[in-house]
């Protein structure tokens, strides 16, 4: 699936959350705020919009295993004889049994027990609807700005870093560090600010922030793009015995020209390919026409997409008209540079 695609799913998908679960919980938690305690003349057994609250009696508490979280299920039988059971969020008495007999008050709600008052405080259940809302505001929020990044950093690679992304490494970063930054404002703001505007702002700000460090980011690489400084400066060093090395020759057409191979051999006035990391077989002598012009990091045009692992370097060669690229790790590029010197003749 592509970027662009997946991260529009991840907004849809965002969407959906924000303007279902999370509204239909926060109007949940709306109206069970607001909810008064039932008139006691009122005789009903089903969901109601008020507080209703009755005396129980505790049967016995069951664990719940399987989750990271402890909790509890807790049955209890109320005055007319009715048997419920509800879900605590606790690790629970270590006895079944060990608060059986024990009195307690338990509060309904549209059906569910919304909380249970002991002796000793009111515990909460996990019917609770106070503050449901947040997980679906974090998800969505999250999914969302997450979807929102991943469109806007394919933008910023295939536009803003089209030129020589690897040549700056860092020039990844604004992207990567911006879709971070909104990701954990979606999540976090939340779960940490009260009420729906508030986190929004939150996420704005950051927002604010993100656009404000790429666009910085953007000026810096426009700068270093017209002062073509990707250039790396390297002293030549003639090898004084032959020296072997993982590299490889890449020319137009593939490196068959050279050997290929995927180890280089560089000595006085001598650069081969072979595929022997001892260096002793297979050797292919790469011509002396092949003349080093530059030495670069790696492009996405490259062959192969530049993918050389870290730490490489390209050496910019020309062979008559044709290109050629020497990609080695940055230690070997002196000797490559050394070895591809024409040799000196005494004076």
């Amino acid at each position: 699936m592509p970027p662009i695609v997946f991260g529009g799913c991840l907004v849809l998908i965002g969407v959906w959350l924000l303007l279902g679960p999370m509204l239909g919980a926060r109007h949940e938690e709306r109206d069970f705020r607001a909810a008064v305690t039932c008139p006691e003349e009122r005789d009903s057994t089903g969901p109601e919009d008020c507080l209703r609250t009755v005396g129980a009696r505790i049967d016995h508490t069951e664990v719940v295993t399987g989750n990271r979280s402890a909790s509890y299920w807790l049955y209890v039988t109320e005055a007319d004889g009715k048997g419920d059971r509800t879900r605590i969020s606790d690790s629970g008495p270590k006895s079944p049994k060990a608060w059986s007999g024990v009195r307690v008050q338990v509060t309904q709600w549209r059906g569910k027990i919304r909380y249970v008052d002991f002796p000793a405080g009111r515990r909460y259940t996990q019917a609770d609807p106070r503050d449901r809302y947040r997980l679906f505001y974090a998800g969505g929020l999250g999914l969302g700005l997450f979807g929102v990044g991943i469109v806007l950093s394919v933008f910023w690679w295939s536009r803003v870093s089209a030129v020589s992304p690897r040549s700056y490494p860092w020039q990844i970063t604004p992207a990567a560090t911006g879709l971070l930054v909104l990701v954990c404002a979606g999540v976090v703001a939340p779960l940490a600010v009260d009420g729906v505007g508030a986190p929004l702002l939150v996420a704005a700000s950051a927002a604010v922030l993100v656009l404000v460090g790429c666009a910085g980011a953007y000026q810096l690489l426009r700068r270093r793009h017209r002062s073509g400084d990707d250039t790396v400066v390297v002293t030549p060093k003639v090898p004084e015995t032959e020296q072997c090395f993982q590299g490889g020759v890449l020319a137009e057409g593939g490196d068959k020209r050279y050997g290929g191979g995927g180890y280089l051999v560089a000595g006085p006035g001598l650069l081969v390919t072979t595929p022997d990391p001892t260096g002793k077989f297979a050797r292919r002598t790469v011509p002396a026409t092949v003349a080093p012009q530059r030495v670069r990091p790696p492009y996405w045009t490259d062959p192969h997409g530049g993918n050389y692992g870290t730490d490489t370097l390209v050496v910019e060669c020309r062979d008559g008209d044709a290109p050629v690229l020497i990609v080695t790790k940055k230690e070997n590029v002196p000797w490559i540079l050394g070895a591809l010197q024409p040799p000196t003749t005494p004076s």
